[in-house]
């Protein structure tokens, strides 16, 4: 089911160094047409053949495919409403900052919240120690305790335009694990994992040689943390002892969902390209399971006509300017990016799903390619062979 095309234009790009593996999906009305696996997941310590089943870090995949999932369900269910004041609904510990946020702030990312914080480099923050670690460790309570009172500090932007930023599905993480009185991980394995029949989807610390590997040693992170002034560049400890030294493979990338026990809000999903379009396929009025087909309306919906970006419940659209989904698209296509390397979208009207999968952190000098073209043109390729096999 291997598109020739498609496969010798990443192999390509393999070649040119983007990424030193790809695993490509291309559905349409609930049935996978083109599929394939290149170059190899694994280049260091050791080299590792990329396969159709070889699971990726999905990074922020984990915004809509996880916690924009799960939103969608609690609003279902009356439990959570998109006008719903976040701020009131959580615990903290100091007061409301200038303006409160609701959850459709939160989704369109419209709250005015900054793009990142490192909240592991913060001067206050709880020390982190790598030989307790895990979302049911004995320090992971009190570290997302102070995540959570930082980001209800926060100020704000008074009159906030598109921002995409991690703090908002941080935020919008913990209000789901609030109102269901559970945690992110559990909520998602119960309602989502259990039901459509998952095995290499989310913790993945046991499968560390069916993974894709990524970055040696958060290099990326610690780097912005020294541009932004959270990490003296000439420190050795202890906020650079945090820093991962060893190459990132079967633990979660993102330095905030590591140090929040290795799943958070934003990122922390782990997956392969099968499991994401059965994931992505509840996302499709016609083909949910787990929504009502009605509730499917909001993932085409534009939430920010007029602004800088188009957003809809927890993806950008694919009208959006300079958005990735290519030129072949419907405008009400939505979708999203990971950092790792991935990417998903979906086109409502065609009834077509486009996944791809990369690690291009891995075996890669700073600074990471940009990859957007490459997504762009994946999906122009994919949508003209489409058309001719009509």
């Amino acid at each position: 089911m291997k598109n020739e095309h498609i496969s010798q234009f990443l192999h390509d790009r393999i070649d040119a160094n983007d990424f030193p593996s790809a695993v490509y999906l291309v559905a349409e009305k609930g049935e996978i047409v083109f599929q394939d696996a290149l170059g190899f997941a694994v280049v260091e310590p050791e080299r590792i053949e990329a396969k159709l089943d070889t699971i990726y870090d999905l990074a922020s995949l984990t915004k809509p495919l996880m916690t924009g999932l799960l939103a969608a369900a609690s609003i279902e269910k009356s439990v959570l409403k998109l006008d719903d004041k976040v701020e009131e609904l959580l615990p903290f510990a100091g007061p409301l900052t200038n303006r409160q946020s609701t959850v459709q702030d939160l989704l369109t990312h419209t709250s005015g919240y900054p793009a990142w914080r490192p909240f592991y480099a913060l001067p206050d923050a709880p020390v982190f120690d790598p030989e307790d670690y895990g979302l049911a460790s004995e320090s992971n309570g009190r570290i997302r305790h102070f995540v959570l009172d930082d980001i209800c500090r926060t100020t704000k932007e008074p009159n906030p335009k598109v921002v995409y930023s991690d703090l908002n599905f941080i935020l919008l993480g913990f209000l789901i694990e609030v109102m269901n009185d559970w945690d992110l991980r559990s909520i998602f394995h119960e309602s989502v994992f259990v039901r459509l029949g998952l095995t290499n989807s989310l913790a993945v610390e046991t499968k560390k040689y069916s993974c894709a590997a990524s970055e040696r040693g958060n290099e990326y992170e610690r780097r912005t943390c020294v541009d932004y002034g959270y990490v003296d560049a000439s420190a050795t400890a202890p906020l650079n002892s945090f820093f991962r030294k060893y190459v990132i493979w079967g633990e979660v990338h993102d330095g905030n969902a590591y140090f929040m026990g290795g799943v958070a809000g934003h990122a922390g999903l782990f997956s392969t390209a099968g499991e994401v379009f059965r994931i992505a396929q509840q996302f499709l009025a016609n083909f949910t399971t787990l929504l009502k087909p009605e509730t499917c309306e909001l993932f085409r919906t534009n939430f920010t006509p007029g602004t800088n970006e188009h957003r809809s419940f927890a993806f950008q659209l694919a009208s959006s300017p300079e958005s990735t989904a290519g030129a072949k698209m419907s405008p009400e296509s939505f979708g999203h990016l990971g950092f790792t390397g991935t990417s998903l979208w979906i086109d409502p009207v065609k009834e077509r799903v486009f996944i791809l999968l990369t690690n291009r952190t891995h075996n890669h000098a700073l600074p990471f390619v940009n990859i957007n073209s490459v997504r762009r043109r994946f999906h122009d390729l994919a949508i003209d062979h489409l058309e001719k096999n009509r």
